[in-house]
């Protein structure tokens, strides 16, 4: 039987793969931190008007699944777009050898036989000038300020660049988690020609410099329709767009990318992640899933972007059934290593 990630690593390889089963969601994915995680960590539920490193204030409140920057005017970093260098700065990166250390106990710590060592970067480029601008205002910057938003996406991905040096240097993954959405649930929030000006170019330095550092796969988080960005993530350099939804057809996607490119989803939160949620009702909507897609090129899991659910108990009910669906399906009965389903949300 193949390990977790060997089973991933087959899975990937599309119509040449040879996985043994499906793989179940996060198995082989373990997400690990840097030190500009702790400098600007996360929110848990309940927190509200927590300004981060980049001066952005976001809140989580309770009932909803996941934190969101606040735009209020008064809250909204970039006051002027045509003056933009005065409103941003970039965190430092300077982090002591002692702080890299510490992240670094984290990756020794994980079996790398067993699973891959995901270094974990969130915001991407596009979401950050959204953090900082506002959303609608960022969208009309996009038609109307090229040069600003070419310069300010430029000195992002500068500073991406520098983050990704340091991770590469002293932590050593295998893989890059990146969040970055790019849609709705029914279309990007941009135009394609509008997608390729402003991100081939910046995501193809950025991926190019982890492949070129020893990190053999990237996995981009997107919850969203983003199937007519397919052949951009592929010209990026992604393995493996994950969160993408079933309006994406995904069905007509595989045969016809599923030899560049892997899909991980598709188990919608907003089906199955809900209050009124039983294992009746998962196991019935993920054996659709997995029975629609199959197992090769294709990853059931739940859209968010991590192990987790908005509500207590349904990552660990759908971990549950791809186990049964493997048992059945494969005569498999557990992967080798002894999973603990987790309940947190990203």
């Amino acid at each position: 039987m193949l390990t977790a990630k060997q089973n991933m690593i087959e899975c990937m390889k599309g119509s040449k793969g040879n996985p043994d089963r499906y793989v179940n969601q996060y198995e082989a994915v373990k997400l690990l931190f840097h030190p500009f995680m702790f400098e600007s960590p996360l929110l848990q539920e309940g927190m509200e008007n927590v300004k981060n490193a980049w001066g952005v204030t976001n809140s989580f409140p309770k009932g909803v699944p996941g934190a969101f920057p606040v735009h209020t005017p008064d809250k909204i970093v970039v006051k002027d777009i045509e003056h933009w260098r005065d409103y941003v700065k970039a965190p430092s990166l300077d982090f002591s050898q002692e702080q890299w250390d510490q992240c670094k106990a984290m990756y020794d710590a994980v079996d790398g036989d067993k699973a891959f060592k995901a270094a974990f970067v969130a915001p991407g480029l596009f979401e950050q000038s959204h953090h900082l601008c506002e959303l609608v205002n960022a969208l009309t910057y996009y038609i109307e300020y090229e040069d600003e938003m070419h310069d300010l996406i430029k000195y992002l991905t500068e500073w991406e660049l520098k983050l990704a040096e340091g991770i590469c240097s002293n932590l050593h993954p295998d893989m890059l988690f990146h969040h970055d959405d790019w849609g709705s649930y029914t279309s990007t929030f941009i135009s394609v020609p509008m997608f390729e000006d402003f991100f081939i170019e910046p995501y193809k330095e950025i991926y190019g410099y982890y492949k070129s550092h020893g990190v053999d796969y990237i996995v981009h988080h997107s919850d969203s329709y983003a199937a007519t960005l397919v052949p951009s993530m592929i010209e990026m350099g992604i393995d493996v767009f994950q969160g993408c939804m079933e309006t994406n057809k995904v069905d007509e996607l595989l045969p016809k990318y599923g030899d560049q490119i892997s899909f991980m989803g598709c188990i919608e939160n907003i089906i199955c992640d809900k209050e009124d949620w039983t294992d009746e009702s998962v196991e019935t909507y993920v054996r659709q899933v997995c029975d629609k897609y199959g197992y090769k090129s294709f990853i059931p899991c739940i859209c968010q972007g991590g192990p987790g659910s908005v509500y207590k108990g349904v990552y660990a009910s759908i971990t549950n059934t791809i186990d049964k669906i493997n048992k059945e399906k494969f005569g498999i009965e557990h992967p080798e290593e002894q999973r603990v389903p987790i309940d947190i949300m990203f």
